[in-house]
């Protein structure tokens, strides 16, 4: 697997400046140890219910301004991380759902931090993050069935050649790009704004990619920070 570098547009800088993404590549192998996800998520969610890093209100507060930028309402659509954060505030857990994704969902309610899973296999082209002129393409489940939308014009989304891959920055992914244990070309992006500190988002990187070795002994995993200017 080839390093997956995203394409920003410079019209993000305008939307959040300092923004900066780290990007990690997987080549997977199979799970032995589908465990380290299970108390990986567990503990995240006896973490956010005891408390948060000091920065993370701000961190997440800083989303929830990016969002009303473009035209989002984040009290009903917020971003991933205060989403995941709402459902165990007020639940105490998460409930699991894949192997892979228990443990991306684990740092995000660690960090605070938007993290994206993406089988990049699925992929058309590589992922650009750009605002949406209101014509593309969005595949998703409505009523239990296949369904296409399109974003509203202005909305920031990640996309790649085909189509829509998320909409509202991280707020939604699409279906067929989505991320299981099957996927044997892993792409996560942990997306921060300047409120959380480089290091957190070192730290989280750090901890998504022990986490995957000890699931996937063997897997290969690149990471590359991802910075506007």
């Amino acid at each position: 697997m080839s390093f997956v570098v995203p394409v920003l547009d410079p019209q993000i800088a305008e939307i959040a400046p300092g923004f900066r993404a780290m990007s990690i590549c997987v080549k997977a192998t199979p799970i032995t140890r589908p465990e380290v996800a299970t108390n990986a998520l567990t503990q995240a969610c006896e973490a956010v219910t005891a408390g948060a890093p000091d920065w993370a209100e701000a961190h997440l507060a800083a989303w929830a301004h990016t969002f009303r930028l473009f035209g989002a309402k984040p009290q009903r659509t917020p971003c991933s991380a205060e989403a995941l954060r709402k459902r165990v505030l007020r639940d105490a857990v998460l409930p699991s759902i894949d192997p892979i994704v228990d443990l991306y969902n684990a740092i995000s309610l660690r960090f605070a931090v938007p993290v994206g899973g993406e089988n990049f296999a699925a992929y058309i082209g590589v992922p650009r993050l750009t605002v949406a002129t209101g014509t593309e393409l969005f595949d998703t489940i409505k009523d239990g069935s296949a369904a296409n939308e399109s974003p509203d014009k202005g909305e920031v989304i990640w996309r790649d050649d085909l189509g829509v891959t998320c909409r509202r920055w991280n707020w939604r992914q699409g279906t067929r790009t989505r991320l299981d244990a099957d996927a044997e070309q892993m792409w996560f992006i942990l997306e921060s704004l300047p409120a959380m500190p480089l290091e957190a988002l070192q730290a989280a990187a750090d901890e998504l990619g022990t986490g995957l070795l000890q699931m996937m002994p063997g897997a290969t995993i690149d990471r590359q920070l991802i910075e506007l200017y």
